[in-house]
């Protein structure tokens, strides 16, 4: 078998949509010649965990100790900075010092993150277990963007080294990077390392056709989407009773579609039998700014705020859920993210109400799914109509999902796909 050495930050028992990709990557490897060693912190600060998640038998995990500044600004504010590692940012007059305080820190004394400090000690444990166990290929996987340094090191040490960059997310174009306070030096600083990796990695991966098309405007280094996936899972669930209209996930401060909002109170207010059976169920760490715009459209008492749930009650939440929701950020720099959880969103056979920019790549792989609707932030009209039409087919017992073409999307074609690059 071909010997892989993938480098992750996020494993077992870190919870939430970045440990399932390698998780998942790394069972299925072998069934197509590759075996996986697996490189991850020996004492991690994972902001959300789950200890649910099982490591496929056989699959070698070898680990270094890593320094975490969030540990230390946990001193500070132990609330701040959970939030923070979670990518939940107050908008900045809501900011309070410390919060003003840890961001400013966190963007310009830790670059590319708050993972710095792992790169050197990870090369150099690195180097001697690539040349001792006979390592023709290392994967590197961000964010934390500080991994592909680890690769760039290891390059630069081994230069016939296969490397593998995969980005879960863009770089210097992520969401959150406009908020960390950045001074002139520290941008330009994250663009240089950024080149620097995207010019010396061997292949690049993205999960989005947009990021695609971002990196290849920087680099002439061969890029190939390959996007996230479900597993299959054996679930029972049973289907709500109301009609509960399901969000999975984070809900950040940008995150808040106040027209989705808007047409719920309209709704509530103009159909009485509407308002009877309609449920909004949160699941997942929600930002306060997003429930006070909820509410302030007349949703208080239909909001079932569930909080953090295992990897597989998640599974199970979607498949009971009448209508699911998937929520992106209205910025031009989103268009590119392709959320985990849309692909687990499609196993569960669901449909989809999807709300985001214009021309986001989520609705390339709804229309071609036939699983559900997605809408930009203008289109309230056309909202509400999709609401009432699926409204109508639950009181009818016919809401139905008609998704199909989700094949290409399970890990195991995904790992095919990804086999063959490593060989």
């Amino acid at each position: 078998m071909k010997k892989v050495l993938i480098i992750t930050y996020y494993w077992p028992p870190a919870g939430g949509p970045g440990v399932q990709r390698w998780l998942q990557f790394s069972k299925h490897l072998p069934e197509f010649g590759v075996q996986p060693t697996v490189y991850k912190p020996k004492n991690p600060s994972y902001p959300i965990k789950d200890f649910s998640l099982e490591v496929s038998p056989g699959i070698k995990v070898i680990e270094k100790s890593i320094f975490e500044p969030y540990a230390l600004a946990g001193l500070l504010s132990k609330s701040n900075s959970k939030t923070i590692s979670s990518g939940i940012i107050k908008s900045k007059k809501k900011q309070s010092w410390t919060e003003r305080l840890m961001l400013y820190i966190r963007g310009n004394f830790f670059i590319p993150d708050a993972r710095a400090f792992w790169v050197k000690p990870s090369i150099l444990f690195l180097k001697d277990y690539i040349k001792n166990h006979e390592i023709e290929t290392i994967i590197t996987t961000g964010p934390p963007h500080s991994l592909h340094l680890i690769g760039l090191g290891l390059k630069d040490i081994y230069p016939d080294l296969q490397w593998i960059a995969d980005f879960r997310d863009p770089w210097t174009t992520i969401g959150y990077h406009s908020a960390l306070k950045l001074t002139e030096k520290s941008k330009q600083k994250h663009l240089a390392l950024e080149k620097d990796v995207l010019n010396s990695a061997d292949q690049l991966i993205t999960t989005s056709f947009q990021t695609k098309s971002e990196f290849e405007g920087k680099t002439d280094t061969p890029i190939e989407v390959i996007t996230n996936g479900y597993e299959e899972m054996s679930v029972d669930a049973e289907l709500s009773e109301n009609f509960t209209v399901s969000h999975i996930g984070s809900l950040l401060n940008d995150r808040n579609p106040k027209v989705l909002w808007e047409v719920l109170g309209e709704l509530i207010d103009e159909n009485l039998v509407f308002k009877d059976f309609f449920e909004l169920k949160l699941i997942g760490k929600i930002s306060e700014s997003v429930l006070e715009s909820a509410r302030s459209y007349g949703l208080k008492n239909f909001i079932s705020q569930v909080g953090y749930l295992n990897h597989k009650d998640a599974v199970e939440s979607q498949r009971s859920s009448q209508l699911l929701l998937l929520i992106e950020i209205d910025k031009p720099e989103t268009r590119g993210i392709i959320p985990g959880k849309l692909f687990e969103y499609l196993a569960s056979k669901r449909p989809i109400l999807a709300i985001g920019p214009e021309e986001w790549d989520v609705d390339k792989v709804i229309q071609e799914t036939n699983s559900g609707e997605c809408f930009t932030y203008n289109e309230k009209v056309r909202l509400k109509a999709y609401i009432e039409k699926s409204f109508e087919a639950y009181l009818n017992g016919k809401l139905k999902s008609k998704t199909k073409n989700i094949e290409q999307f399970s890990r195991k074609n995904l790992t095919k796909k990804l086999a063959e690059l490593i060989k």
